[in-house]
């Protein structure tokens, strides 16, 4: 009992805990469970075997040597551990005259089915996404990835929820000192709790406070194993959809797993058009406005007069009234989001219609503007990782445009690309094969070449295996 009580002495509410008290052979036998963690079918299964057992039990040893449950026992005298354990859904054997305790998996949790990610959503290719279940999502990997070159190093972080990490990497591909920089790293993360893969981020990225994000997030496991297979480094987290690859490069951001099921010539189509769609979401309002400002002769006669036409009368200067109309996209776009999914869409399109149709019969906005914002803010989703940080560089370049003229934007673009280059984490830059130009690597950048054609790993990510096929 004494045990027993090192045990539930550490719970607030040990009440919580289960305690099964009875005789196994000669010897007291206590079995300590949570109910809420554990599977009941095996709890059961354990505790029938300890009451019917016939055989002389003296030691915990005794359980494994005579074979008298056919799971797998682990000894340990550490009761923080056991007590971490039974917080898993681990049952936790104690016996009379021994000091240790033993630690049966009986776990159980309650999980959705594998199904394909909001977030990444496919026309060919595998539909599996990742889930919440941290062995279902490594089984998920190594099915894809079946050689034991494939390691995986389990971490604890959270003082509270001790939360498992799964730290993954091809040992023949990826670089070591990237792997150990990376497990350091997490090793000195000492925060109450990790709930998703998300609070990892500000600990493994070299600019924490940067606008744009430096490690690579994805729900897919075929997306993930690719990425290992090019030398990065996947981290799953326990509870968490979402697996963190590192290191991360801008240009993944305009690569999308289904470039690689179609024809080439297609895929590379496509991702000119996720380069077009970001210059005209995050440029068109800036340039907009400028040229009502400042650059009015360069807009052609015709489209002048139209112009001129349109905005005639209206209260709001060219800058104001394009702010108003980025910001009121915004509020619909962020309300439908948080509605419900068939409420949502009919918001959002009712919301932009009627709100916008509303603004401009009343002249406080002009067509062209709504026209603007709205081609621009559905430019943005072509590239749905950078929603976040592009919507922020389109305000500051339409306040740009509006103060400064097509001058100033243009310095606006020239800083923004200057410290992008400048970011650099885990020894890949962060704008290759742009800066520093890597031509090897251009194969995967704009153009998307035909899978026969590349036969190394991206020199961009540092890896020790440069040779993808032969």
């Amino acid at each position: 009992m004494e045990n027993v009580e090192r045990i539930t002495g550490k719970f607030e509410t040990p009440e919580n805990i289960t305690t099964h008290e009875f005789m196994c052979g000669q010897k007291e036998c206590a079995v300590l469970v949570h109910p809420d963690l554990s599977d009941v079918q095996t709890v059961r299964a354990i505790i029938y075997a300890l009451k019917h057992c016939d055989k002389k039990i003296n030691t915990l040893d005794d359980f494994s040597e005579n074979a008298v449950l056919e799971y797998d026992i682990n000894l340990s005298s550490d009761a923080d551990d056991c007590t971490n354990k039974l917080l898993n859904g681990d049952v936790i054997l104690c016996l009379d005259g021994d000091e240790r305790y033993a630690v049966i998996n009986a776990r159980s949790y309650t999980t959705r089915g594998i199904t394909e990610p909001p977030t990444e959503t496919v026309m060919r290719g595998p539909r599996e996404g990742f889930i919440e279940d941290l062995k279902t999502n490594l089984s998920l990997l190594e099915r894809r990835l079946k050689t034991p070159d494939l390691a995986i190093e389990r971490l604890e972080i959270g003082r509270k929820t001790k939360t498992n990490v799964a730290l993954c990497y091809l040992k023949s591909v990826a670089a070591p000192r990237i792997v150990k920089k990376i497990k350091q790293r997490l090793e000195k993360v000492d925060i109450d709790g990790i709930v998703d893969s998300n609070y990892l981020l500000p600990y493994l990225e070299e600019k924490p406070y940067s606008l744009f994000t430096q490690a690579g997030i994805s729900e897919k496991p075929d997306v993930v194993a690719a990425k290992l297979l090019e030398g990065r480094v996947a981290l799953v987290v326990d509870g968490s959809p979402m697996a963190v690859t590192l290191p991360f490069v801008l240009i993944e951001e305009f690569q999308s797993g289904e470039d690689y099921y179609q024809r080439s010539m297609y895929s590379t189509f496509v991702r000119i058009l996720r380069y077009v769609g970001l210059l005209l979401a995050t440029l068109l309002p800036g340039a907009y406005v400028a040229l009502q400002n400042f650059h009015y002769t360069l807009i052609p006669v015709r489209f002048m007069i139209t112009l001129m036409t349109a905005i005639k009368g209206l209260p709001l200067s060219p800058m104001a009234e394009t702010l108003f109309v980025l910001v009121l996209f915004e509020i619909i776009r962020e309300a439908s989001v948080r509605m419900p999914r068939a409420v949502g869409m009919a918001m959002s399109i009712v919301g932009a219609l009627v709100l916008g149709e509303t603004a401009v019969n009343a002249g406080i906005i002009s067509s062209p503007a709504v026209m603007v914002t709205a081609l621009s803010s559905i430019a943005l989703f072509t590239v749905p990782n950078l929603i976040g940080p592009m919507s922020i560089l389109r305000l500051i370049y339409t306040l740009v445009g509006g103060l400064c003229g097509l001058f100033g934007l243009t310095i606006a673009v020239l800083f923004t690309l200057h410290y992008i280059c400048a970011l650099n984490a885990y020894d890949a830059p962060y704008l290759a094969p742009f800066s520093p130009i890597v031509y090897s690597d251009f194969k995967d950048a704009i153009e998307r070449a035909p899978l026969i054609q590349m036969k190394k790993r991206p020199q961009s990510i540092p890896n020790i295996n440069g040779t993808r096929q032969s």
